[in-house]
């Protein structure tokens, strides 16, 4: 049973980190924590960006679930650190190497999952004072950037996803 809540745990981190960094992108990032976040919407010098230290705010978090979690034998907790983790890998992988090309990996990929990201990801930047319209999550994409509009007939639980996004 403990290894189903482990699994579980891991699963449930990776997805609730997505809203976490939809939340802390939105409100965090481009509020009160803007001066920190600002220099990944500019052109910078050098590899590395202030905006680079958000890692530490999910990286401690997932940590100290590993640690405490091991040293307690609570291994769901060690699950939600590991699920932490995973997402900043995933996020490292599709934020830096993906979108922004810090690392040339995945030059020659076409998928068209990928490329909505990439449209996303780009529309924010363009729109980056705006709290409106621009996409602040990562893995989760409105369906408009897939097609480049929005289709006319769509269930309404999608339509309320975009609209949060």
């Amino acid at each position: 049973m403990e290894t189903l809540l482990t699994i579980l745990a891991i699963f449930g981190a990776f997805a609730g980190m997505e809203f976490m960094a939809w939340f802390t992108h939105k409100y965090v990032m481009h509020g009160f924590l803007w001066a920190l976040h600002k220099d990944h919407h500019q052109p910078t010098d050098g590899p590395f960006e202030k905006n680079d230290l958000f890692f530490l705010i999910y990286a401690i978090p997932s940590w100290l679930c590993i640690m405490l979690g091991l040293m307690n034998q609570n291994y769901p907790v060690v699950g939600i650190g590991a699920g932490i983790a995973l997402y900043g890998i995933t996020y490292f992988l599709v934020h830096d190497v993906l979108i922004h090309r810090r690392f040339k990996w995945f030059d020659k990929t076409n998928n068209s999952y990928f490329k909505a990201i990439r449209k996303a990801h780009k529309v924010h930047h363009k729109n980056r004072f705006k709290q409106e319209g621009s996409c602040f999550g990562m893995l989760i994409v409105p369906s408009k950037y897939f097609t480049g509009s929005i289709p006319k007939k769509r269930k309404t639980a999608v339509r309320m996803f975009d609209i949060l996004m």
